[in-house]
């Protein structure tokens, strides 16, 4: 069920022992509002812990510097950035997917797993509603909290530049470096920086590159064979889900990726003359308007041509 924004602040104040769900192949804006939340939870004499189903890539390990992850049961289940129980992973699918009580989430295609739902599909990020949500809680962003928040707007919104950028979300990121933000630090780690592992991937998943539609649909796929042959993990697709969408006349752009147990997952980024959410929702997945994921359980040549062909048959 969903709840305004006054109700969800009010559960958190009176819960203790709290968990905090992120999704799985976390990115910044899960991680960062899950870490702010924790921090600010922890300043307010609660008990809490950040877990996630997959591993946290070390790019973001200022996030929880100084963190205690504390050992309790809980008592009282928060989920960040989820729109979707599958997005906890499959293992905590299982364990807790039944059990949130409460979810913070801004995709307009979000499903209301959580005993209560509080989304603000207009914010650019979560992390934008988890500002509100901690001043509301009373507790002052220090420049720790500040830099979490800071990392999830930056992210999910490509460092400004994305269409959901809003002048509240520009308002707030200046507010954040006000607070001490390490603005610049963090855009240089999160946009600036590569591995030569992660560019070693980059050059093998423009070999794979194809185009369709006179040049408007372009579609990468990464196998599993290549993460392994450049020592990379899920964590360095970030960098190449956009590259599609930069290239000049390409309107709809799709990423592939070998995943296990026979699926293959699709990340679609698109112009503002097409809609990523609708796309991914005819194959059960969603998003948002510019960016959106699915996925299907067969080889990734048949989630290509199938995608492939659900455009080129009802979009173009």
């Amino acid at each position: 069920m969903r709840v305004d924004f006054s109700e969800a602040v009010n559960e958190l104040k009176n819960a203790d022992d709290i968990l905090i769900l992120c999704h799985r192949n976390p990115d910044g804006d899960t991680l960062g509002s899950g870490f702010a939340l924790l921090r600010a939870l922890k300043s307010m004499g609660k008990r809490a812990r950040l877990s996630c189903d997959d591993k946290i890539p070390s790019k973001f390990s200022y996030l929880y510097e100084g963190v205690e992850n504390e050992d309790f049961e809980e008592k009282f289940i928060v989920s960040v950035d989820v729109a979707e129980r599958k997005l906890l992973g499959e293992r905590y699918n299982e364990l807790y997917g039944e059990r949130v009580d409460l979810s913070f989430d801004h995709h307009g295609t979000a499903r209301l797993f959580a005993k209560k739902t509080y989304c603000e599909s207009e914010s650019a990020s979560a992390c934008e509603i988890l500002f509100g949500v901690i001043e509301a809680l009373g507790v002052e962003i220090d420049n720790k909290i500040a830099d979490c928040l800071y990392t999830g707007m930056s992210t999910d919104t490509g460092c400004f530049r994305y269409s959901n950028v809003t002048p509240r979300t520009h308002r707030i990121a200046a507010e954040l470096i006000e607070k001490g933000a390490d603005h610049t630090g963090i855009n240089i780690k999160m946009f600036e920086t590569k591995s030569m592992n992660s560019i070693m991937l980059e050059k093998l998943c423009l070999q794979s590159l194809e185009f369709y539609a006179e040049g408007r649909v372009a579609v990468i796929t990464v196998t599993k064979d290549m993460l392994e042959s450049c020592n990379c993990d899920k964590s360095d697709l970030d960098a190449i889900k956009p590259i599609t969408r930069q290239i000049e006349g390409v309107e709809i752009g799709l990423t592939v990726k070998q995943e296990d147990n026979g699926k293959t997952g699709i990340s679609v980024r698109t112009s503002e003359n097409y809609d990523a959410s609708l796309i991914c929702a005819h194959f059960g997945g969603g998003g948002h308007a510019r960016a959106a994921g699915c996925e299907m359980k067969c080889t990734p040549e048949e989630a290509k041509n199938k995608t492939v062909a659900f455009i080129l048959e009802s979009l173009l």
